[in-house]
């Protein structure tokens, strides 16, 4: 094992995390919630999608941050990623910080782009790549499977 073997680390915490906390906040404002925004935005069955896409961010981004099944999680997570760049954020373009004022209040800001989607793909595509890293779930999986043989 390699210095560069625990490169992958950080970006499987940080994308595991980041979707997980995505979904997380989904469920606690509710789905029903979540449903409204995707019934407005035209999408088909937006309570059944709206349970679908809050279980893939929370399992699958479970999954990415304990390095389990990673290649399998990203499959879900970059379709619902890709289904945000095109319902919601292409309108807006690339960047994912639109400062439009400062106030007394602080900074405003305007609808994201699809930077940050683009970079949680890019992620995903790595990590599908190189494989979950060290001291993660599919390579003590993996350690197990070499004792067997």
């Amino acid at each position: 094992m390699t210095k560069t073997d625990y490169a992958v680390i950080p970006m499987r915490l940080i994308v595991g995390y980041g979707m997980l906390a995505h979904g997380i906040a989904k469920l606690s404002k509710g789905p029903d919630g979540f449903a409204a925004i995707l019934h407005s935005l035209g999408v088909p069955f937006p309570v059944l999608m709206s349970w679908c896409t809050i279980a893939v961010e929370v399992l699958g981004g479970a999954a990415v941050l304990a390095g389990a099944m990673v290649a399998y999680a990203a499959v879900p997570l970059s379709i619902v990623l890709i289904v945000a760049i095109l319902t919601v954020h292409l309108p807006y373009g690339f960047s994912s910080v639109k400062l439009q004022a400062i106030t007394g209040h602080g900074p405003q800001f305007g609808p994201p782009g699809y930077e940050t989607n683009l970079l949680y793909l890019a992620c995903l595509a790595a990590l599908v790549a190189l494989g979950a890293g060290p001291l993660s779930v599919d390579r003590l999986r993996a350690k197990r499977v070499r004792r067997r043989d």
